[in-house]
This record gives structure tokens, sequence and C-alpha cells, in this order.
């Protein structure tokens, strides 16, 4: 689900390095949410897009 419907951003992932430099795994999710944009004219669909996509205007609201 956390995936941009417009530029593909999901998840990503890497190792979280402590204080004592001891690693694990940790996961980087992308900022995504659920918008109701105007697609044809006419209909409206809900797809979920990053936020960067949003501010850039690659999408326009419903």
């Amino acid at each position: 689900m956390a995936k941009c419907a417009i530029c593909e951003k999901a998840a990503h992932f890497g190792n979280a390095v402590s204080h004592s430099h001891r690693r694990s795994n940790k996961m980087w999710k992308a900022n995504v949410k659920s918008v109701k944009v105007k697609v044809n004219d006419s209909a409206n669909k809900k797809m979920y897009v990053c936020t960067s996509c949003l501010k850039s205007g690659l999408v326009e609201r419903a």
C-alpha cells in the first residue's frame, strides 16, 4: 500500500546503526496520502500519492 501511484516511490531498506555501531534492520516508508484525484476531466479516482508529487503539482486534487 505504501507506494505512490504517480512516481512509484515505495519503502526502501537499510541499517540502523547505534552509537556502539551495532546494526539492525530499518525500513523507510514513503510519505503517501490517500487523495481524490481528477482523471479525464469528469471522473474522480481515489489514489495513493506521495507528498512530493502533490507539492510539485503532478496531480490535481478533486
